[in-house]
């Protein structure tokens, strides 16, 4: 049997965490377990032991919690763009869906661009720009 260890760009799969709009932040991210403590246990052991091996347990954790802390951010704020739409009056509501519309348009763009860059930073652009493109659809 082959065991599996961990290093940071693990920690990169999957869509990124969320971005979410200034106007509505304080309500998404009100009682979210933002991982904080447990990747304030990852520096440390990364700086105790200078390499990633020895620090397993804390790049599971932080997995673990920031995987969930994302899926709840992204039903939070699906809900509340959803109320924000239904406050708003109509004429807002609509210039709102058309500036994201815009962004998802120029993420769209910018994402493909990044499909030519070769290597980690291509990977890294197109990893950034998917969670972006998915919060915003």
């Amino acid at each position: 049997m082959e065991e599996t260890i961990l290093v940071g760009d693990d920690l990169m799969m999957g869509p990124p965490s969320p971005v979410i709009p200034p106007e509505i932040a304080s309500h998404v991210l009100e009682g979210v377990d933002l991982c904080d403590g447990i990747l304030r246990n990852l520096f440390l052991c990364l700086q105790i032991n200078d390499i990633e091996p020895f620090c397993q347990d804390e790049l599971a954790l932080y997995r673990q919690c920031a995987e969930k802390r994302d899926k709840e951010l992204r039903l939070r704020l699906q809900d509340s763009e959803r109320k924000l739409g239904s406050s708003m009056p109509l004429d807002q509501a609509k210039e709102r869906a058309s500036q994201l519309e815009s962004e998802v348009t120029s993420l769209e763009r910018r994402l493909i661009l990044a499909s030519a860059v070769e290597g980690i930073e291509g990977f890294r652009q197109r990893w950034s720009l998917h969670g972006r493109l998915t919060d915003t659809k």
